[in-house]
């Protein structure tokens, strides 16, 4: 997988070739971990110089363009273009103004006035970042319409279908934030191949279903997408942050769309090949590189052992299916469900339970954190009461910690 490092030819008796420097500068930068040690190495790589042309840091550019395309392939396209960014909700921004940028090009040197009304749709259960996004962006919250989800949190196409305003951009999500849903993205894609409709699919936490050939059916469609975010620091537990931007276009729209063509950097009568120095396509100037704590941990699992880690946090999610407490999944590995306490488990359905039902999950919350025992998150969401929502993660999770976690809110919430 990727390119094979060796040292057997001293580099002074090679042509120049950035494929070539790039292999000699990571045996060096790799040495640098091995005897930093994990935390000065962290440091190392947290401070290390930025990466905006190809001769200020040869390696990491190239190791970003080797992860993008890996996961380019994953997600099904024949080519394409990519960025590492700071989050995923800096990835839905860019996928955002990308759009908006290939819907209207004019933008960029022109800005806002003069221009017509600009709506987009999303799914209600979207991330939150895909307001914050239109706000920052000018484009306002409240040309932001959210379609209709149906009760697992599906964006339903018919929805979609029946919007009158004509929307520069379309986001479906791929695993969204509380329930875990994946929006059924070939029916989008027909929607919005058939409108001419730029389709960003917002999969940050999904997104890494793609590595397991068991589940990838999830994403089925993902390959119709125009742009797509996805952040391997969240399932696969990549170094946080390690979250990229992956755009089907490979004509140059990323750069076009961003580039400032600062002339003290991109100068393009240098003696390499400048298409190396991809730092304009970015919104940021000095970038860490996000890319290459992917990249160390990909060499080191292989993509067996990437997807083994997806196979069993799903695994360990299903363990918990349904049981006595009323434990519901929801679809990937977000496990959402009520705790029922004693004194309600008699009580008739009614407002009257669901309001004592509400109070349930914040005075367990309560007494697990000042116990220290586990820490547990619950939310109202769509109408729904206060419920748990436990995300499996980790490896290093088991089926007894699993137990352990029932066993203990049975016995903070005893005298409920």
């Amino acid at each position: 997988m990727f390119f094979e490092i060796t040292a057997s030819t001293p580099v002074y008796l090679l042509p120049f070739s950035p494929l070539l420097i790039s292999v000699f500068s990571i045996i060096e930068e790799v040495r640098i971990v091995q005897e930093c040690g994990r935390e000065n190495s962290l440091d190392w790589m947290n401070s290390s110089r930025g990466w905006y042309t190809y001769e200020v840091s040869p390696v990491f550019l190239l190791v970003e363009e080797a992860v993008i395309k890996k996961m380019i392939e994953f997600i099904g396209w024949e080519e394409g273009d990519g960025i590492f960014n700071p989050g995923g909700s800096v990835s839905n921004m860019y996928a955002m103004n990308l759009a908006r940028y290939k819907f209207c090009p004019e933008i960029k040197e022109k800005g806002l006035s003069g221009l017509p009304r600009l709506v987009l749709f999303t799914s209600e259960e979207c991330h939150y970042s895909m307001k914050k996004a239109a706000s920052f962006l000018g484009i306002g919250t409240k040309n932001v319409y959210f379609i209709k989800t149906d009760e697992r949190g599906k964006m339903i196409p018919e929805e979609l279908e029946k919007q009158g305003s004509a929307p520069f951009l379309v986001c479906a999500t791929a695993g969204t934030t509380v329930l875990g849903a994946f929006d059924p993205l070939d029916k989008i894609a027909d929607i919005c191949e058939k409108h001419g409709l730029w389709l960003h699919v917002d999969a940050s936490w999904g997104g890494s279903a793609l590595i397991s050939r068991k589940h990838c059916r999830l994403l089925h469609g993902i390959h119709r997408a125009d742009s797509v975010a996805w952040n391997p620091h969240k399932m696969l537990l990549a170094g946080i942050q390690c979250c990229a931007l992956l755009v089907k276009d490979n004509s140059g729209l990323l750069k076009k769309c961003y580039s400032a063509e600062a002339a003290y950097l991109f100068q393009q009568d240098k003696f390499y090949d400048v298409s190396y120095d991809t730092g304009d396509k970015s919104i940021q100037c000095s970038r860490r590189p996000d890319a290459f704590k992917f990249w160390l941990m990909w060499k080191a699992l292989g993509t067996t052992g990437l997807e083994e880690r997806v196979n069993r946090a799903l695994a360990l999610a299903r363990y918990h299916h349904v049981n006595e407490n009323g434990i519901e999944l929801l679809e990937y590995a977000n496990v959402c469900f009520w705790y029922i306490p004693p004194s309600l488990r008699k009580m008739e359905d009614g407002p009257e339970f669901w309001q004592k039902l509400h109070q349930v999950a914040p005075i367990i919350k309560e007494r697990m954190m000042k116990k220290g025992s586990m820490m547990l998150g619950y939310q109202p969401h769509q109408g729904k009461v206060n419920f748990f929502r436990q995300v499996v993660i980790s490896p290093q999770v088991s089926r007894e910690d699993m137990d352990f976690l029932l066993d203990e809110i049975e016995l903070l919430a005893k005298d409920l």
